[in-house]
């Protein structure tokens, strides 16, 4: 059994002390309907408080048990809730005033639930974008053959075979689901997360990713958006407060070799046709060159004995500062494992990310490919291909 997280576990005593919180309520609502004398209130109550007290009650227990169920919009009832209750208690002040504590709690929640899932929270922000995405990417896709394969150095035109591109349609969009762990430096400490990633591809190719993170227990949100030329990259903690907001030429480039990366690893069939030059290095390894966004990258792709990528290496990137503000060339690697079927495909489903300082080496980056949806009109659509590992944490 999974030991629950700090998150988890503060959602649950959040929703059981509102749940709690509503029931005390209906001591009002029988005071005021004069169903028995409550004693741990002295003033009178009238039946119409009596009826607000109920109204204040219910909607606090519907709120708490939202939250325990982690309902995309449970804030809407939770923000109700609150302010039904402060009203109430404001009528009976010197009885109810400690409930005031509980409707502040309920308040942090409720304003931790908009700023993560309201209207102009990262995570909506990323949906909205992703969706727009999609859907102007969808579309009938021409069959790959033999002859698209001509072109390409003979280790990368094995690999798409192995990956079963061939007599599968090209790929014009991807959504991806991941999971594993990341950290700031070889010495900090790591935080698991959940992410969901959408790339689409062609003219003006677009990656969109959002990583909903733990560190210490509170929730971190990463944003990441690349269109064309730019990129941008926003991390909030508490999904409140700013903790990097990057962007400029030297983020831009480093999402390029990314975008490189997806296009190698979660969608070969990408690679027909790219913007790539190829350079045969030997039997498993190829260099190639990739220009996209106004930035030309290039990266080392290493191949087994089975035709299948393991390793990508790329010393085009950029690693951050902890706030975003500076970047430093830095090499960069993403070894690959795990291969198995996925929508169709033979994917690597295991890999990390790695950084590589001054000729030393260490993984930031661990991560599992869950789910993997290919020329999909919608965010919401998956793949049956792939069961999807229950990681997904939320605090509110």
């Amino acid at each position: 059994m999974t030991r629950p997280t700090l998150r988890t576990s503060i959602r649950w005593v959040t929703g059981l002390l509102v749940v709690l919180h509503g029931l005390i309520h209906l001591l009002g609502t029988v005071e005021g309907f004069g169903w028995a004398d409550v004693d741990q209130l002295d003033g009178s109550i009238s039946p119409e408080l009596g009826a607000a007290w109920l109204v204040a009650g219910a909607l606090a227990v519907t709120a708490g048990v939202l939250l325990i169920a982690r309902a995309r919009r449970w804030w809407i009832v939770g923000a109700a809730a609150a302010v039904s209750s402060q009203l109430v208690l404001m009528a009976s002040w010197s009885d109810a005033k400690a409930g005031t504590v509980v409707n502040i709690v309920l308040l942090v929640a409720v304003v931790h639930g908009i700023a993560s899932r309201g209207p102009v929270s990262a995570r909506s922000r990323y949906r909205t974008q992703a969706a727009a995405a999609l859907a102007a990417s969808s579309g009938s896709a021409a069959i790959v053959t033999e002859t698209d394969l001509e072109h390409l150095p003979a280790p990368v035109a094995a690999y798409l075979r192995r990956a079963g591109s061939v007599g599968k349609p090209r790929v014009m969009n991807l959504r991806a689901h991941i999971h594993g762990r990341i950290r700031a430096g070889a010495d900090k400490p790591w935080m698991s997360f959940v992410g969901e990633q959408v790339n689409t591809f062609g003219d003006g190719p677009r990656r969109l990713f959002f990583m909903d993170a733990t560190m210490f227990g509170l929730p971190v949100d990463v944003l990441h958006e690349y269109h064309g030329s730019a990129a941008t990259m926003r991390v909030r903690v508490c999904s409140l407060i700013p903790m990097v907001d990057a962007s400029g030429p030297d983020l831009t480039r480093a999402e390029t070799v990314t975008v490189f990366n997806d296009m190698c690893i979660l969608a070969p069939t990408t690679l027909i046709g790219a913007p790539v030059a190829w350079t045969t290095i030997d039997d498993h390894h190829v260099r190639g060159t990739f220009t996209g966004g106004g930035h030309t990258i290039s990266a080392e792709l290493t191949f087994d004995d089975n035709d299948e990528l393991v390793d990508f290496v790329s010393d085009d990137r950029f690693a951050a500062s902890s706030d975003g503000r500076t970047f430093t060339p830095q090499r960069w690697s993403t070894p690959i494992s795990g291969y198995a079927d996925l929508a169709s495909r033979r994917l690597a489903t295991v890999g990390e990310g790695r950084w590589h300082p001054n000729g030393g080496e260490y993984a930031y980056l661990e991560f599992h490919l869950d789910d993997i949806a290919y020329n999909t009109a919608s965010i919401d659509e998956h793949s049956n291909a792939a069961k999807r590992t229950p990681t997904k944490q939320h605090l509110w």
